[in-house]
């Protein structure tokens, strides 16, 4: 299932909240100020935003977290690969590496990984 797009700063307003949930909203405001000089009512703006696009909830000032990071960047992950490169893995990774040599042991582990993936299996 794809979940409405994250712009830049609410990924990283993201990672925050993944770090650090269920967090209090009162804290989660001090964090901010730290982390990115943003104002109360900015923190506040991007916690009614990211509960819209279902990402957090917001319940008695407790912040808890609905997707997960793993499933957004799977999700940011794809649509980079479908933008950049038609949805070609392969042009994905050529563009990568760049010619660069990998090792035996991160052949091996790609080697597993398309194993496990690869289609009709």
């Amino acid at each position: 299932m794809e979940h409405e797009k994250l712009f830049e700063g609410e990924y990283r307003f993201m990672q925050l909240i993944w770090d650090k949930a269920p967090v209090n909203s009162g804290e989660l405001v001090k964090m901010c100020e730290t982390a990115f000089e943003w104002k109360k009512s900015t923190t506040y703006t991007m916690i009614k935003k990211l509960c819209e696009k279902g990402y957090i909830a917001n319940k008695d000032a407790m912040i808890t977290v609905l997707i997960g990071r793993d499933t957004a960047q799977t999700e940011v992950s794809r649509d980079f690969v479908d933008r950049t490169f038609s949805g070609s893995i392969f042009d994905m990774f050529t563009a990568f590496y760049g010619g660069e040599k990998i090792s035996e042991e991160e052949a091996k582990k790609l080697i597993d990984l398309i194993d496990m993936h690869r289609e009709g299996k």
